[in-house]
């Protein structure tokens, strides 16, 4: 079971750095799907099977479908690459250093990370989680709702042409 995680956190970590260095926009989505299902996999080992299937058809079906669409529609072409600004790229160097900086905090203070209990098979159980999702989750999944809302108005948006 061991051996099994690794295996996957191997995978998906060498398929999101396929995702951040591919030059072809296409094998980059094909890369972040390769990591959804690693870490969908990664959820049936916790014992959150409603979670992995959720994680597959949300983010493996939709989200992936959606972003070939704006990579069809934006019609990017490598000949075509825009010139990156110096502050830009010093910018994203700042942030994600921030980032490092946040996630090797939140492991140093995170201790030993327990697996989950075997024999609490009602731990990954969609009854539970519908529970505690709308009693005392519900203002932030509505939030979150409007939040693809307003994701998707600005994606119709961005995608829409210009008449002249």
């Amino acid at each position: 079971m061991e051996i099994l995680f690794y295996l996957l956190a191997i995978v998906a970590i060498a398929s999101a750095l396929g995702v951040v260095l591919s030059k072809n926009p296409v094998y980059s989505v094909l890369s972040l799907i390769c990591t959804f299902f690693a870490i969908a996999a990664q959820y049936i080992l916790l014992n959150a099977q409603f979670l992995a299937a959720v994680h597959i058809i949300v983010y493996a079906g939709a989200i992936m479908v959606l972003f070939l669409f704006v990579i069809m529609l934006l019609n990017l072409n490598i000949l075509v690459e825009t010139q990156r600004f110096t502050t830009a790229r010093l910018t994203a160097a700042f942030t994600g250093g921030l980032l490092c900086l946040v996630l090797i905090a939140a492991l140093r203070s995170a201790g030993d990370i327990k697996a989950a209990n075997p024999a609490n098979a009602k731990i990954g159980l969609i009854e539970n989680l519908g529970m505690t999702l709308f009693n005392q989750y519900l203002l932030p999944f509505e939030v979150s709702s409007l939040l693809f809302l307003a994701a998707m108005v600005g994606a119709v948006v961005l995608a829409k042409k210009e008449i002249a």
